[in-house]
């Protein structure tokens, strides 16, 4: 599984030209799921965001996390995360899952988050990739 964060002061999602979702201050996730990802995956990943400190204390320092802030999250899924541009010019997504492996793992993901308690402010963009826990 493979993370992109973003700290917004508002986001937007919209499809085919209509607003889908939208936040004010916290956090937009894309989301970009494997087929070996698992539901260990997804409680590393959700806590990892709910504990970053990315967010400032009264002294201008990124020393809170969501958890501290009254922000919002966003989570849009985002196979392209997993873009292989190793050869050639033609990214591969061969190591992005198969809608009926992402789907359940992709809602599972927004459950585990809205229940660790979460809900955009930039521009302060992290990458957390599960593969590379140490």
């Amino acid at each position: 599984m493979r993370l992109l964060i973003q700290r917004v002061s508002e986001a937007l999602v919209t499809i085919n030209n209509r607003k889908k979702s939208s936040i004010k201050k916290g956090l937009l996730l894309l989301v970009g799921i494997e087929e070996s990802d698992t539901k260990e995956d997804i409680a590393f990943m959700c806590k990892k965001t709910i504990y970053l400190r990315i967010f400032d204390d009264e002294n201008g320092v990124m020393n809170k996390s969501i958890l501290e802030t009254d922000g919002e999250i966003l989570v849009v899924s985002q196979f392209t995360l997993l873009a292989s541009t190793k050869k050639g010019n033609r990214p591969s997504y061969i190591r992005a899952a198969k809608p009926d492996v992402s789907i359940p793992l992709y809602r599972q993901f927004c459950i585990t988050l809205s229940e660790m308690l979460l809900i955009n402010d930039g521009p302060v963009t992290i990458w957390i990739d599960s593969k590379m826990r140490e």
